[in-house]
């Protein structure tokens, strides 16, 4: 120990008498090791910390599928039946996620809201921070309005107050009584503020078995139990159901996915694939660095020569050459640290609804660790070449002495083909996802995007509670929005394009209809107004678009546009 404190200080004491040689060194580190811990971290929030629910690998999504998707949301019917007949699982939930207006107490807002079955939070294994989950008689068509509030509504509208219990929230016109607080920071994939009955919702929706209404499903396998017997089991429920409900379920399949494989999805292998390549980086920079410490080195044949002649061994000298390298890696390291930690603050903050549990990813105490064992690693690495390296000590002391400098040149070779070849690598891969960005840049989309904007709208309850005035409510709204300067075309969609969202429904031509509604092929339904097309400058092929007159008593008529596998109806036939 008294030997590597010595070390430790004569390598600092080298290290100050070289500031140029210093300073390159440490910020050529800290590039790499930034990089490394940077994606390492994401890694470990999204792929290997396990989901924040009790026993998260017992936890399944349950889909439906057809023949033309590996993924369909749930029939509620259905739904009900698993539960009822399946043996794997401990529990069994639904859940539904819907955008509503919460107009009390407080300032009017537009949240984010999960409608859920009955032991929605027990099936997670999550226990709740105030009160209760709902009741059978909650969820069920006419039951008591009931609700679970999120922990941030809890605090931002209600101070955190115990008292909360037995107070209401208005939400869609509707008046909740509170009977629960989630946790805090508790999301399943989306955050939401507002939990209410999924049972309560119209049952002319809810209970028709072909309707697929964003409903998704979850469940805890029983101890022992695996996803291949749930799945052998599942298959043979949903086989019996499609025989039963042949009008609503032929062709429909089950497939169970773990949770935690359902949220992250593909962003695994994407995050794997940049953490090898940002290892390739680091590896470049170890040459680098190596290749500095060759050089260096050179210069100080000499020395090392005479602490030889003075009875120092290789191993001796190698440790003094390796407190150097380890000296410069650490403090690349935390300079690294510090460029990760706001390298990804900025990241997380420009795009967090792209990258899955972005909630997750910080740099932690794991992170810190890998970084501490990579920088030990690397130091070591890059630290060996010029360790390992031999001379002649009597070659070294006589003036012009030659024999060491053969071995610099073949070892500095060696690290320069390295590098060569591993930038080489980078530098393909680079292209190619440049040129890959590029393309995608220059798809056309099918509409106009300079100077269009989307935003939600809510409108109040009181002026919404018939069809009619709810067109009415509507159209006055959208004639204020056109009505605005520098507004040149407005209107509505259930949809933006480009978002994932909207409806796919099965379509036929004419009479052609198919015996499975499940088997047919299908397309994406947005729900829009007469002045939607001239809006998002989509320009019309064939036919004409869709005009103020296509309203309840016009027969449907939808307007194939310009995009592929986009089909609008009209909003006048809601």
């Amino acid at each position: 120990m008294t030997g590597l404190i010595h070390d430790l200080r004569y390598a600092l004491r080298q290290l100050r008498r070289n500031p140029g040689f210093t300073v390159v060194a440490v910020l050529t580190l800290a590039l790499g090791i930034g990089a490394n811990t940077g994606i390492f971290s994401v890694v470990e929030g999204v792929v290997l910390t396990p989901l924040p629910y009790f026993e998260p690998d017992r936890l399944v999504m349950v889909w439906e599928n057809n023949p033309r998707f590996p993924r369909v949301w749930d029939s509620y019917p259905n739904f009900q039946d698993w539960q009822r007949s399946a043996g794997s699982f401990q529990q069994m939930t639904a859940f539904r996620q819907q955008g509503v207006d919460l107009t009390s107490p407080g300032t009017p807002s537009h949240l984010n809201s999960g409608q859920i079955s009955l032991g929605f939070f027990r099936t997670l294994g999550v226990e709740l921070a105030l009160g209760r989950e709902f009741t059978p008689q909650e969820d069920q068509h006419g039951g008591a309005p009931a609700a679970v509030i999120s922990n941030h509504l809890w605090r931002k509208r209600f101070a955190g107050s115990r008292e909360v219990l037995g107070k209401t929230v208005t939400v869609d016109g509707v008046n909740y009584s509170i009977v629960g607080v989630a946790p805090s920071g508790f999301r399943l994939q989306d955050e939401a503020d507002v939990y209410t009955p999924l049972g309560q919702l119209d049952p002319i929706i809810l209970n028709d078995r072909g309707s697929h209404e964003g409903i998704f499903t979850f469940a805890r396998l029983k101890p022992g139990v695996s996803v291949s017997q749930a799945q052998a089991e599942m298959s043979t429920i949903q086989n019996r159901l499609d025989r039963l409900y042949a009008d609503d379920n032929r062709d429909l399949g089950i497939y169970l996915e773990p949770l935690k494989q359902a949220i992250v999805g593909d962003a695994g292998q994407t995050l794997t694939l940049l953490l090898g390549a940002v290892g390739l980086v680091l590896l470049i920079a170890c040459a680098n660095v190596a290749n500095l410490l060759l050089a260096r080195s050179a210069a100080r044949n000499r020395e090392f020569a005479i602490r030889s002649a003075l009875g120092a061994n290789r191993a001796r000298v190698a440790q003094q050459l390796l407190a150097e390298s380890v000296i410069l890696s650490l403090a690349g390291a935390s300079l690294g640290i510090a460029i990760a930690f706001f390298g990804i603050k900025s990241v997380l903050a420009a795009m967090p609804e792209i990258l899955p549990r972005s909630e997750d990813v910080s740099v932690n105490a794991a992170v810190l660790l890998y970084t501490l064992a990579v920088s030990l690693l690397v130091g070591i690495l890059f630290g060996l070449a010029p360790a390992l390296k031999g001379a002649d000590p009597q070659a070294s002391l006589k003036e012009g002495g030659r024999g060491s400098t053969v071995v610099h040149r073949r070892a500095q070779s060696s690290f320069i083909v390295m590098q060569v070849a591993l930038t080489l690598v980078l530098l393909v891969g680079a292209g190619l996802l440049l040129r890959t960005i590029l393309h995608l840049w220059n798809v056309n989309p099918g509409f106009d995007t300079k100077n269009v904007i989307a935003f939600k709208v809510g409108v109040s309850h009181s002026l919404t509670r018939t069809p009619s005035s709810t067109r009415v409510a509507y159209q006055q709204l959208m004639e204020r929005i056109r009505q605005i300067p520098g507004v040149q075309a407005a209107d509505f969609t259930t949809a933006v394009p480009l978002t994932g969202q909207g409806g796919y429904l099965p379509f036929w031509l004419d009479s052609q209809k198919p015996e499975s509604l499940q088997g047919a092929p299908r397309l994406q339904a947005f729900l829009t107004g007469p002045d939607y097309f001239r809006t998002m400058g989509i320009p019309l092929l064939q036919g004409r678009f869709l005009a103020r007159e296509d309203t309840t008593n016009s027969p449907a008529s939808p307007s194939s546009t310009a995009i592929s596998h986009i089909s609008s109806l009209p909003m006048e036939n809601l």
